[in-house]
């Protein structure tokens, strides 16, 4: 079974940069797509990034490209995001959770109801 616990949130000034890691423990990472979701307060949990199992293309929302970058190391057992740029809007607890490849791949939508399992969350606060 999957399990999988994000850290690195925190507050960030308009801006600024912050690096999420989601550590993964279970079953062996290189068999899993991963993905990054974000829910603000009263609005849907929204997909922003995932990373199909061996780095092939990535896939990303159209608010976040240029300033989030997700990547893996799959020897660490463990996704990154990397969030530069940062903006009020992108306040959120975020979210990791896995799938497969084809769940992932460009221009597929990506919907919450393909992955499983979930992190617990961690919150990302975006204020001067």
């Amino acid at each position: 079974q999957l399990q999988l616990v994000e850290s690195g949130g925190g507050l960030v000034q308009p801006g600024g940069s912050l690096r999420l890691s989601c550590s993964t423990t279970g079953v062996a990472l290189d068999n899993w797509a991963i993905g990054w979701f974000r829910q603000a307060p009263a609005r849907e949990r929204e997909p922003v990034a995932c990373i199909p199992s061996h780095s092939e293309k990535t896939n990303y929302i159209t608010s976040v490209k240029g300033r989030f970058t997700i990547s893996r190391d799959n020897a660490k057992n463990t996704v990154y995001l990397q969030m530069n740029s940062l903006k009020p809007e992108d306040t959120a607890v975020y979210y990791c959770a896995g799938t497969g490849n084809l769940n992932c791949a460009p221009y597929v939508p990506l919907n919450p109801k393909n992955f499983d399992p979930w992190g617990q969350g961690t919150q990302v606060t975006v204020s001067p």
